[in-house]
């Protein structure tokens, strides 16, 4: 019998976006990532991998000792009829450990922090879910950050020429 390596299945694993929040990588000074699980209907399976999520607005909260993916807008399927399809903006469960949880609540709490999804992407055949723990900006911190891009890309158009 042939023995199969961890290696092996990682490169299986084939990781393909399909929906990313841009926007909240200039809104929030990410400190961390975690990859998390998604409770998902089927309606909604198929919409996500149409790429028609939309994790704009999207953030994470606590109740009864679970984390809250709320307000990320998932359209609906056009292709079944309106009784088997979801409510786009519907409040859906994510899936970490208990200490992960539980680490994440005390940083929330004790630092101020914010809880926001950053991506949605395949891992093999499984959607997950990349959450970032933030801190929000300021507008002098947003300024500061369109100066360095202005000063990376001069730089490298300097060096191109």
């Amino acid at each position: 019998m042939a023995k199969i390596s961890n290696n092996s299945i990682k490169k299986e694993l084939k990781l393909k976006s399909l929906a990313e929040n841009r926007y909240a990588r200039f809104q929030y000074e990410i400190l961390e990532t975690i990859e998390a699980g998604i409770e998902l209907l089927g309606t909604e399976v198929k919409s996500i991998r149409n790429g028609k999520a939309n994790l704009r607005d999207g953030y994470c909260s606590f109740r009864d000792g679970e984390i809250i993916l709320l307000n990320v807008h998932i359209s609906p399927h056009k292709n079944v009829g309106s009784f088997f399809n979801h409510d786009p903006l519907r409040n859906r469960k994510l899936l970490l450990h208990k200490r992960e949880i539980l680490k994440l609540k005390s940083n929330t709490e004790k630092k101020g922090l914010t809880i926001i999804p950053l991506s949605i992407y395949l891992k093999g055949p499984w959607i997950k879910l990349t959450i970032g723990i933030g801190k929000g900006k300021k507008l002098h911190d947003k300024r500061q950050a369109d100066k360095q891009k202005d000063i990376k890309k001069e730089i490298k158009s300097a060096l191109k020429r």
